[in-house]
């Protein structure tokens, strides 16, 4: 008999599923992948959302908009177990209505990115500041609906929040900042970009509270000044990037002893700047030897 006709063909769905295909080979599919993989028969359809319910990572951000809501409700309404939730390029449909049942039942949740999502409103945020008591990084930029009490919720809730990026939520005052800062004094990275309320007062509280900050973003943040960021480098020694481009009363007075301390600055010494723009007038970088 023929070697290759004696052989036992395996079907991969003959695979233990718990055991094997849904820890040591679906793990490695984009979910893309995945949801194509279920319309390839009704065992291939039971897998996966096998494999759904107990996926600890869910990540929308590569497929987002092309995700009908339904579809985004039926891969997770067993899942109990998630760790991390990224809902980035999910703007144009997800609302608190998809969003809330996902997160009650998901209390182990430590990362949740709801950047860009229009449609949820302060709802949503309290949800996940009174289930997810273990949360330690979220994503919060460009959700114009987060407001002070949603935000203060999430300070009593979560004082074991590590990162927060709060890019032009621009409903936030420095008072619900200053609460935050007070509430959660293990924050490392923080962002408090495009938002012309926040000011010095907001800058120091951080600094004062929060000493093992690592990275702030204070990018278009028009009315901080020197006095902050001098506090800044007086109460954070662990920090390691601070983002001040377009905050017009920054100078370098307050950002050299930072610079010295080989913080990542993204505006430039003034005397670089200066030989950057005489590049371009000139056409070629010049030779300029300077002695201090």
């Amino acid at each position: 008999m023929d070697k290759v006709s004696s052989v036992t063909l395996c079907d991969l769905l003959d695979l233990p599923w718990e055991d094997v295909l849904v820890p040591h080979i679906l793990c490695y599919l984009p979910l893309q992948h995945l949801v194509s993989l279920q319309r390839v028969s009704k065992q291939f359809h039971s897998l996966i959302q096998l494999y759904l319910a107990n996926c600890r990572t869910f990540d929308l951000s590569p497929i987002g908009p092309s995700v009908p809501k339904e579809a985004f409700c039926a891969m997770l309404k067993d899942n109990k177990v998630l760790h991390s939730l990224s809902l980035q390029n999910c703007s144009d449909w997800v609302t608190d209505k998809e969003l809330l049942p996902v997160v009650g039942q998901n209390q182990h949740l430590q990362r949740v990115d709801m950047s860009g999502s229009a449609w949820l409103t302060r709802h949503s945020l309290v949800a996940v500041s009174l289930s997810c008591m273990h949360l330690q990084h979220l994503g919060l930029a460009h959700c114009e609906w987060v407001d002070s009490l949603s935000l203060r919720s999430l300070a009593d809730h979560c004082g074991g929040l590590e990162s927060i990026d709060l890019t032009a939520c621009r409903q936030l005052k420095d008072d619900a900042i200053c609460y935050l800062a007070k509430k959660c004094l293990k924050l490392r990275s923080l962002s408090l970009a495009v938002n012309a309320n926040i000011t010095d007062e907001s800058v120091e509280e951080v600094a004062k509270n929060c000493r093992g900050l690592e990275q702030l973003d204070l990018t278009g943040c028009l009315r901080v000044r020197n006095q902050s960021i001098r506090t800044l480098a007086e109460y954070c020694p662990k920090l390691q990037s601070l983002k001040v481009n377009h905050c017009h009363n920054v100078t370098e007075s307050s950002l050299d002893p930072l610079r010295k301390r080989n913080v990542v600055i993204d505006v430039e010494p003034p005397l670089q700047r200066a030989l950057v723009l005489l590049q371009d007038v000139l056409g070629f970088a010049p030779f300029i030897n300077l002695q201090i």
